[in-house]
């Protein structure tokens, strides 16, 4: 059951596609009160209580003990102390033995969620708006609390089936010969390989919905070259439009008034990679439908997918911002006589980019009216998804396309994906960007990964191929670095061809992992899931934080820490292991429930199915467009018969039937552990 409650005027998000009466009375479960505007709600929390949700942030599945705080913000160092990402998703749920409270807080501004940090034993979470609608949701398990709360906020996006192919990516991709040299280097190496996606070096002066002449005399030509060698090109767009006269989107977006307005009526301008720049009002509908279009040339060259970046909206300085930091800083080196005014002065330098009082300087026009940008700012990305999303479908009607977003708010994974930002080339990473996928799952965002190998910092071997064997089962499997860093693209490392064979699993199993995002994308459930929401009654599975339930019938169990021999796993139940080196090179083991020290050389990991159920394996490929899902080789630990829906379709298609789609394959063996093929 869904209750929902409205405080003051509420902004319409466009999270929620179901319409629900607000319900008048007390908010059951927690404590409410206004406080100079902003509403407060407290909940008292058992000792045995644990906190899911969050979508993308810091810290581990279990959320309690730490404030959160939903305020989108383009942040590059992702470590425990963080507040917030680039996302905002108000989703929690509270679980213990004796109660389950499903809570989502849809309000664009700052939310801040004390989860126990200030006090343990009570959350307290803040609208600072004091506008907001809130849907509480009581259900008897975790998993029907999720799948109501998918059904509240609609289906999630289905991103092309060749967006499940491996992706070589990097910040430094400079034109036509710098692209060829990486696919050939692939294909000679036979390491499958499905795009690459181009960073912003591609534009002239990094400027939206342009390429460089000289660096791509042929936009169309090469499209189709990249094609004929089952590669897509996937182009990065931005949120800022540089203000040049002359610019065909800075003129039209100023002849439609599509920018965002300061309080004087002039266009609101800061600086991102063109130099100053006006930002669409993407929470216009005009605006939205000018922007969209704006894609269209693009997707007329051949383009099926792109990548949307700084869109929080990240601001590298307005001239206001850096008038105001100059004379601040003048001001401070005049006192700057010891530590403390050395401190002083250098706070005064860091509130140059992505400045509240930037966020509090402009406004868009909304059918509600005009609204400053700061009590909406956490909508600004997901509306550019939207913006962009309805622009492609425009131009391809009836037709999936593949878009990925930075930035994001709940109603977003309708349009897209999103993958988890600017990472490192930390080991602790890899254990971060598993650990957000179920929250993610949790609000829809099913579509996602990381930057594989990590984006900033120098990778080494060692964790890229670790980051690597997490991907193999990431909707998302990018491999992403930054300029200055280290080239990782996997054949400049001695080691190429084991982490070549850990591709080669990818491709074997996507079948299998694309039939099993479809299913859980069109029933509204959750790819990844914490052990707690399988096994409620395990007071062990409850608090396991680094392992993972993929699909129906799967477990993942990632190595994140370096020069790691093995892991310690629970399994709630018995299980079939099968630790991969290759897609052809596997051993199947069977295991009891229980705690497992399991051994690892650095280039086999592990993929565990519950007994009695198959995981599937076709012959493999360099790109999706080879692969055979036909004839499929099953793997499983039997005690009889069993069967297992496989989803199958074009890929393409944008509203696919579930019931259309599925095979019914029944899996017969010898008890015991089998391996056979099924056609």
């Amino acid at each position: 059951m869904i209750r929902k409650y409205t405080f003051g005027k509420p902004f319409p998000t466009g999270a929620v596609v179901r319409e629900l009466k607000a319900e008048t009375g007390p908010v059951p479960y927690f404590r409410v009160s206004r406080e100079e505007g902003r509403v407060i709600l407290r909940l008292d929390l058992s000792p045995e209580e644990i906190i899911f949700g969050l979508g993308e942030s810091v810290r581990g599945i279990n959320k309690r003990g730490h404030t959160y705080r939903s305020w989108n913000m383009d942040i590059t160092n992702h470590t425990e102390d963080k507040a917030s990402l680039y996302g905002s998703h108000n989703f929690l749920l509270f679980y213990r033995p004796d109660r389950m409270i499903g809570l989502y807080v849809d309000d664009p501004g700052l939310v801040s969620f004390d989860l126990g940090e200030t006090r343990l034993s009570e959350a307290v979470i803040t609208s600072e708006n004091g506008d907001l609608d809130l849907y509480v949701i009581e259900n008897g398990s975790l998993k029907e609390t999720v799948r109501e709360f998918r059904e509240l906020i609609g289906r999630s996006y289905l991103p092309p089936r060749w967006a499940f192919g491996y992706i070589q990516s990097r910040w430094g991709y400079t034109g036509e010969e710098n692209v060829r040299a990486v696919v050939k280097s692939h294909r000679e190496k036979h390491i499958p390989l499905d795009g690459v996606c181009l960073d912003i070096d591609y534009m002239v002066d990094f400027k939206n919905f342009t390429w460089k002449p000289s660096a791509f005399p042929d936009w169309k030509r090469f499209n189709e070259e990249m094609k004929r060698e089952h590669i897509r090109l996937i182009p990065i767009i931005d949120a800022g439009i540089k203000q040049e006269k002359g610019y065909e989107p800075y003129d039209t977006g100023l002849a439609r008034d599509a920018f965002c307005r300061k309080e004087d009526g002039t266009p609101f301008t800061a600086a991102v990679w063109p130099g100053l720049c006006c930002f669409p009002d993407f929470l216009n509908a005009d605006a939205r439908k000018w922007f969209g279009d704006l894609y269209r040339p693009l997707l007329e060259e051949g383009v099926e997918g792109f990548w949307n970046d700084m869109n929080e909206p990240s601001l590298f300085y307005s001239p206001e911002a850096l008038r105001d930091c100059y004379r601040q800083a003048l001001e401070q080196c005049e006192r700057v006589n010891d530590y403390q005014g050395m401190w002083s002065l250098k706070s005064s330098l860091d509130g140059l980019a992505n400045s509240g009082k930037d966020f509090r300087s402009f406004y868009h026009r909304t059918e509600q009216g005009r609204i400053r940008h700061d009590r909406v700012h956490n909508l600004y990305g997901a509306k550019m998804v939207q913006a962009s999303a309805e622009g492609i479908r425009r131009c391809l009607p009836g037709r999936r396309y593949l878009l990925f977003s930075r930035s994001s708010f709940t109603g977003s994974h309708r349009d897209g994906g999103i993958w988890q930002g600017d990472n490192y080339s930390w080991w602790e990473h890899i254990r971060l960007a598993m650990q957000m996928m179920p929250g993610l799952n949790m609000c829809g965002y099913l579509f996602s990964g990381c930057d594989l190998g990590g984006f900033a910092l120098n990778t080494t071997e060692d964790l890229l191929a670790r980051f690597l064997q997490l991907g193999v089962f990431l909707p998302l499997m990018r491999n992403h670095s930054a300029l200055y860093t280290r080239e990782q693209e996997i054949y400049r490392f001695d080691s190429w061809e084991k982490m070549r064979d850990t591709i080669t699993v990818r491709y074997a199993l996507l079948p299998f992992l694309y039939s099993e995002f479809m299913k859980a994308a069109l029933r509204n459930e959750m790819y990844f899931r914490p052990l707690a929401f399988d096994y409620p009654e395990d007071s062990r599975a409850l608090r396991v934080e680094d392992q993972l339930m993929l699909g129906e019938d799967c477990m993942i169990a990632p190595i994140y820490e370096q020069n790691a021999g093995g892991r310690y796993v629970y399994l709630p139940e018995d299980m079939l292991m099968i630790r991969f080196r290759a897609a052809g090179d596997y051993d199947l083991i069977p295991l009891e429930k229980g705690d497992h020290y399991l051994e690892f050389g650095l280039h086999e990991f592990p993929l565990f199915v519950r007994k009695n159920r198959p995981a599937l394996l076709c012959a493999g490929g360099e790109s999706t467009d080879e692969l055979d899902d036909t004839s499929l080789t099953a793997l499983g630990w039997m005690e009889g018969a069993a069967e297992y829906d496989l989803y199958r379709d074009d890929g393409l298609q944008a509203e696919p039937k579930l019931e259309e789609h599925l095979n019914r394959i029944r899996v017969e063996g010898k008890p015991g552990v089998f391996r056979y093929t099924l056609s």
